[in-house]
């Protein structure tokens, strides 16, 4: 699988590196100023993905539905251009996602001693013999077939046999992935900079003397094999405080469809759901918003493995913002309480459904399906975009807050909060949109906002990943209503 999309990546390396030399610019003479040319390069359409031109809309419901105890409530903003998965990210992609994991292990322990220790799985100098940072080699193949005795161990290290049924599966409690953002937004502003003079611009004050204080999140793995996560308070040192280190257990909660659900036989969901090639093209549940997130981190290195370029800027995949998800949904129309024109998920003149999700109480399968479906057998709405109600609840970066549209701009809205471990509960709660297979029609609207908390995994949650598009082509038509 990582294969076909690397080769399908690479012939984005030469899209990126087409950059244009040529200024524009007549040449500076007779003293005047005329300007330096920059390098540019055209972006190409990521793979599954749809652009969102930039526009404007009023935000949230404008009209009040007493019978829900909604009250109207718009904020105009505008947004920038993005890019935008056209459908929810599959159990396919999220388990290429998992098998990669699995596979690094793999590598890691091939090139362990223990293990046989071949160098070949591991990087550690470049073709002149130069030390690196030593790092696995994606290019030496796992010996599926006929592994000798020490690699065979290498390979089952990472199963374990099921004492039920005794069947050969993933160890999930091993299937943890590492990873470190740079959060610039905290490293650039002001009041963290390095010296005092800087930090205040004001000369009828005086310089600051107080070191900055910074909160910085870092994780490792205990004894235990247990994920161990601290958030470290300290005096500002350097750029380096503001880099975060991050280490999450991907394997989605296939129990959720039991947990989620008192009374009900959902055994088959835990079994068959992720596992069962049958519901490969459908959207991947009981991941949280931390999972998610890593899936995104894994997503952005994937690609710029495949590139193998370096100097390259690749703007990150990540969670939609609630402003973004909520423009793309409505397709920037003021008018729109869903992806689609009217006030019902159903065409009255043909009876047909919109979206899947619960038309009657007690009946799921009105519409056609009992739990999730298919990412996008219902129509796209007008951006393209498939799924933008029902089916799974979706993953915002946005955190919540009661009163959190008061909190942010309106200028690319919004309101984020790391919370620390040691945080109160409350303070890890995050932004959903668009509502799911279980929810009735007034709770997949596109303008109303729902929660959950940043590590619940729900059979009713997934998510899909956004890039921010590079510069604006000349002539695009906006989007949205002012």
């Amino acid at each position: 699988m990582s294969k076909n999309i690397s080769l399908y990546l690479l012939p984005v390396a030469a899209g990126l590196l087409m950059a244009s030399c040529a200024s524009g610019r007549r040449s500076a003479t007779g003293g005047e100023v005329t300007g330096v040319g920059g390098t540019s390069w055209a972006e190409p359409t990521p793979y599954g993905m749809v652009l969102v031109s930039r526009g404007s809309m009023d935000m949230g419901p404008s009209k009040p539905d007493s019978a829900w105890n909604l009250a109207a409530d718009t904020k105009g903003m505008s947004v920038d251009a993005f890019w935008m998965d056209e459908t929810e990210v599959t159990n396919s992609k999220y388990k290429q996602f998992v098998f990669w994991v699995r596979d690094s292990i793999i590598r890691e322990r091939l090139a362990d001693p223990a293990y046989g220790g071949n160098e070949e799985y591991k990087i550690e100098e470049d073709r002149e013999g130069n030390p690196v940072t030593p790092h696995l080699n994606w290019n030496k193949p796992i010996p599926w077939r006929n592994p000798g005795e020490d690699e065979a161990r290498a390979i089952e290290s990472v199963y374990r046999t099921n004492p039920i049924t005794g069947q050969r599966e993933l160890d999930p409690t091993q299937l943890n992935y590492r990873y470190e953002i740079f959060d610039q937004t905290s490293a650039v502003k002001r009041k963290h900079r390095l010296n005092p003079r800087d930090r205040e611009y004001n000369t009828d004050r005086p310089v600051p003397t107080d070191i900055p204080v910074i909160s910085k999140d870092t994780a490792y793995i205990n004894d235990e094999g247990e994920i161990v996560r601290q958030t470290i308070t300290r005096g500002l040192t350097g750029d380096y405080d503001f880099l975060n280190t991050y280490i999450v257990n991907v394997y989605p909660d296939t129990t959720a469809w039991v947990n989620d659900f008192e009374n009900a036989y959902n055994e088959p969901y835990v079994r068959m759901y992720f596992s069962h090639g049958g519901y490969s093209e459908y959207p991947v549940v009981g991941v949280s918003w931390e999972q998610a997130n890593a899936f995104c981190n894994w997503r952005t290195d994937f690609l710029k493995r495949a590139l193998g370029k370096d100097g390259i800027y690749v703007e990150p995949y990540r969670l939609p913002t609630e402003a973004e998800w909520e423009f793309a949904a409505r397709a920037g129309e003021n008018e729109n309480m869903y992806p689609w024109e009217g006030d019902l998920p159903i065409s009255e003149d043909k009876g047909c459904f919109y979206a899947n999700f619960k038309p009657n109480d007690g009946n799921y399968v009105k519409d056609g399906h009992l739990i999730t479906s298919r990412v996008g057998t219902y129509a796209p709405n007008d951006f393209g975009l498939y799924d933008m109600a029902g089916n799974v609840s979706e993953w915002t970066s946005t955190a919540y807050t009661e009163g959190v549209s008061k909190l942010t701009n309106d200028l690319n809205p919004e309101y984020r909060y790391a919370a620390a471990k040691e945080d109160p509960y409350k303070m890890k709660r995050k932004i959903v949109r668009g509502g799911s297979w279980k929810d009735v029609a007034h709770n997949i609207r596109s303008d109303i906002r729902m929660w959950e908390y940043q590590n619940e995994q729900r059979s009713y949650i997934g998510f899909r990943c956004v890039r921010s598009q590079i510069g604006f082509a000349r002539g695009q038509q906006l989007n949205g209503k002012k």
